[in-house]
């Protein structure tokens, strides 16, 4: 199946898994799975004022969204985690938001993509 994604790329997972269909749906199982709680960590820790865990969840985040090389959520993770390290939270609420939707688009891109992958075993 060629990659024609738009919000997440597939190229680095392909070559981890080297050809392997089920580890590289494991894999973007796996990411599914951590979206929601990742996305619900990010809102609570900057509600509750929690600025070293949102700094940890958005490291944390981080790693996850840049093996499906979202380089620009990537970025605006390791932004929100220099904000919160140095208590400069006016931006952070901005760049929760964008990253809430980036990984929105690519939960349900990677949503549809398995569930094409299914069809075409």
């Amino acid at each position: 199946m060629k990659n024609q994604l738009k919000y997440v790329n597939l190229q680095y997972v392909e070559n981890i898994s080297d050809g392997d269909l089920s580890f590289k749906k494991h894999l973007i199982e796996i990411f599914l799975k951590q979206i929601p709680e990742f996305i619900s960590n990010l809102n609570k820790f900057f509600t509750d004022g929690d600025n070293e865990n949102l700094a940890k969840e958005a490291h944390t985040m981080k790693s996850s969204v840049l093996v499906f090389m979202m380089e620009e959520t990537g970025q605006k993770l390791n932004e929100i985690q220099i904000l919160s390290k140095t208590n400069r939270l006016k931006r952070v609420p901005f760049l929760i938001e964008g990253v809430v939707e980036s990984l929105e688009n690519a939960a349900q891109e990677l949503g549809e993509y398995l569930a094409n992958a299914e069809k075409t075993k």
